[in-house]
């Protein structure tokens, strides 16, 4: 019998929050984007568009790690291994390590997977989310046990996010290749998971990013959630539109993507990624896969300059390295500040070093480094 082999992750998706401007945004605001066009393409430095700060994680016997990044915070870092050894390394800012927590279990107070793990650090909690066992634990950030909650009914959370003092937001599905008519995103109460409002996007027809093939399934997200200003970008494949929902539980158009994703086959998604005051990063990925190499060969990288009222195709380079090395807005989103991250090799930067491409700060670091050094964090941030 043949074993499937479920290839997650392989579509990192994020919508990032901007910095500033006004909650409410009129009609004038919504931009179109052509997934069939051939755009013009832009240059762009990373530090002209964004803060970079990079945090050298502490080696030590104790604290040896992949450099998951689960969780930032304006204090600390939850971070854990590419297996589910059920580590939860705690990091400060500066990158020394502070802990290690481990619940894992098949007991009433321990997690079988931390799937993701949500980081409320006014409330000093951390929600690790268990997929297998649909459910969410809440701890204290020593890792003491304080309550769990369950999905509702028979669905499954994933994009969850610290909402508010009170809340989490996420996606609900019902199964891991398609939408259907009850997905939708939800806000729930921390306390007890109790679904304190849905939030219903119209779509005419479910049209699915996955790509099955006898025993092959490679599953891209369908769905985002994440913070944009003081509102939440709201994403669902199937539709046409990208929404703003607001704190008045209003929902606006932001952006609107042509052809419709009904009428295309092989189909073509569109997913924003960062996005800023000046500028909306996003990509196109065709439905389409390259068995040997896994990967999407119809993947496009897009902005939108808001100032130019223009859309490219965009690269983007880091000015640490001398030898124009690419930068790419695929992680998670963070929060309001950091956009998005990305995990720098120690063995990579030691070999980038002795061959003089790094400076400043990076070469600094990179001096201090092993090949066996945990890796580096690169956090990057909107501008103040």
């Amino acid at each position: 019998m043949k074993i499937s082999k479920l290839i997650s992750g392989i579509i990192l998706l994020a919508i990032i929050t901007g910095c500033g401007g006004e909650n409410k945004q009129s009609t004038d605001e919504i931009i179109t984007v052509d997934v069939t066009a051939n755009y013009p393409e832009k240059e762009l430095i990373l530090q002209d568009i964004m803060d970079v700060e990079y945090i050298p994680l502490e080696t030590t016997d104790e604290f040896l790690t992949k450099g998951n990044v689960k969780a930032i915070g304006k204090d600390i870092l939850l971070i854990t291994n590419q297996s589910s050894d059920g580590d939860i390394f705690v990091f400060d800012r500066t990158g020394k390590g502070l802990r290690k927590i481990n619940r894992f279990g098949q007991g009433g107070e321990e997690y079988s997977h931390a799937s993701e793990i949500i980081l409320d650090e006014d409330n000093n909690e951390m929600f690790v989310i268990d997929h297998p066992a649909e459910k969410i634990l809440a701890y204290d950030l020593y890792g003491n046990f304080k309550r769990s909650f369950k999905f509702v009914e028979t669905s499954r959370y994933s994009g969850i996010f610290n909402y508010d003092q009170d809340h989490l937001i996420c996606y609900k599905g019902y199964t891991a290749t398609m939408e259907t008519e009850e997905s939708c995103h939800l806000i729930i109460s921390k306390q007890d998971g109790s679904i304190t409002k849905e939030i219903k996007i119209p779509v005419n027809g479910f049209k699915s990013p996955v790509i099955m093939e006898e025993d092959l399934v490679v599953m891209p997200f369908f769905y985002q959630t994440a913070p944009y200003n003081d509102n939440w970008a709201i994403t669902r494949t199937s539709s046409d539109t990208i929404y703003n929902y607001l704190p008045d539980g209003s929902i606006n158009p932001f952006i609107v993507r042509t052809p419709s994703i009904q009428s295309m086959d092989p189909e073509v998604f569109l997913y924003p990624t960062v996005l800023t005051d000046r500028y909306y990063f996003m990509y196109v990925m065709k439905k389409e896969l390259d068995y040997e190499r896994m990967k999407f060969p119809g993947l496009i990288y897009l902005v939108y300059d808001k100032q130019e009222n223009a859309t490219f195709k965009y690269v983007i380079y880091n000015d640490d390295f001398s030898n124009k090395e690419q930068v790419y807005f695929w992680s998670a989103a963070v929060d309001k500040d950091i956009a998005t991250w990305q995990k720098l090799e120690a063995y990579q930067l030691v070999e980038s070093n002795e061959k003089g491409e790094l400076k400043g700060k990076l070469k600094e670091i990179a001096a201090e480094l092993n090949e066996e050094s945990n890796p580096v964090i690169m956090l990057v941030k909107h501008k103040k």
